[in-house]
């Protein structure tokens, strides 16, 4: 077996951090034409693995720690199954997600939450209208107003409090950083990325988040698509691509990503990043250093293709369309040279 370093890496996973970067600083990932003019890029990083964790390709700074923000949300559906939670099939697919509110969502965080004899005050995350327009708007056409049960993050608090109810530990202060759950996570985080996070966060859902690099994030992903069946990486891993719809939602790309894919296993997160992995271990990690969401997609399904995957949702969301007057005159698409 081989030891880890100091800061939680082999020396194997080390060597390929300090050389495998093709350059440390930003590069243009994405760029948008429109009317056949250059009209911006999105610059950031992207690297790829093997399913031993070999980086197969990297471009921009793969190896300095970014918040993966929501893309943490299986390592800590982990910590929730060792302490002990109940979560299988699709309650635990919806703790790993980052959910559009739709009733689907909603009803099954009333029903966890009732399980562990709890209830929907017992949340601490943010209060928020559902990310879905069309049950947002009917919310708001009934007089409804914004609640816990709606953020897209309420199933992975409700994860959590399950997790709370099973081992024992306080309910009222699960979302501190000292809190046993939390430092469950935190090992979690470094265990799969064979790193220990360099810095703490709170999230925008008031939970702790850690810091690992981009590579470190990929080869994860790869660990918990390539673990043994029954095993709590695979257990995680196979609810999100079983119930693809509580992950997401209607027309969400890690929905629709994994729906058309078999054996895809995606998860995004806010400011840029998205990761994704084969069910052979093989990853990819995207961070958008301004944030920008829309560049997301061109770059995370050229990784996919640059390991071979094809299929009709690589095209469909593959390129993004620009509008001018309410009609496509350009796009946003992968930059030249990033593959």
């Amino acid at each position: 077996m081989t030891t880890p370093s100091s800061d939680g890496t082999t020396p194997d996973e080390t060597a390929q951090n300090s050389t495998d970067s093709v350059s440390a600083a930003p590069v243009e990932l994405v760029r948008v034409i429109r009317s056949g003019f250059h009209e911006c890029s999105h610059y950031g990083a992207i690297v790829v693995t093997d399913a031993d964790g070999t980086v197969l390709h990297s471009r921009g700074d793969v190896t300095t720690p970014v918040f993966p923000r929501s893309s943490n949300k299986p390592f800590q559906s982990l910590a929730m199954l060792a302490a002990g939670a109940g979560l299988r099939d699709a309650d635990l697919a919806l703790a790993s997600a980052s959910h559009s509110g739709e009733a689907a969502h909603t009803d099954r965080v009333h029903a966890m939450l009732a399980a562990v004899g709890l209830s929907e005050a017992d949340l601490r995350c943010p209060v928020a209208l559902p990310l879905n327009e069309a049950t947002r708007n009917d919310v708001i056409r009934a007089g409804g107003s914004a609640q816990r049960v709606y953020m897209n993050c309420s199933g992975k608090h409700a994860g959590m409090l399950a997790a709370c109810v099973a081992a024992g530990w306080d309910l009222e202060s699960y979302l501190d950083p000292a809190h046993p759950l939390q430092k469950a996570i935190f090992e979690q985080v470094a265990k799969m990325s064979g790193e220990t996070p360099t810095a703490t966060g709170i999230d925008g859902c008031g939970a702790p988040l850690y810091a690992i690099s981009l590579t470190g994030l990929a080869r994860a992903f790869g660990r918990m698509t390539s673990a043994a069946v029954g095993t709590p990486e695979r257990t995680v891993a196979d609810a999100m691509r079983a119930y693809p719809d509580m992950v997401g939602g209607t027309g969400r790309d890690d929905t629709l990503l994994m729906a058309g894919i078999p054996g895809l296993l995606v998860k995004g997160g806010a400011e840029g990043v998205h990761t994704a992995a084969l069910a052979d271990g093989r990853g990819v990690a995207v961070k958008i250093q301004d944030g920008g969401d829309r560049a997301r997609m061109p770059a995370l399904v050229a990784g996919l293709r640059y390991l071979g995957v094809t299929g009709d949702v690589l095209d469909q969301l593959g390129t993004g369309t620009i509008l001018g007057g309410g009609i496509p005159v350009g796009t946003v698409a992968l930059a030249p040279d990033v593959f």
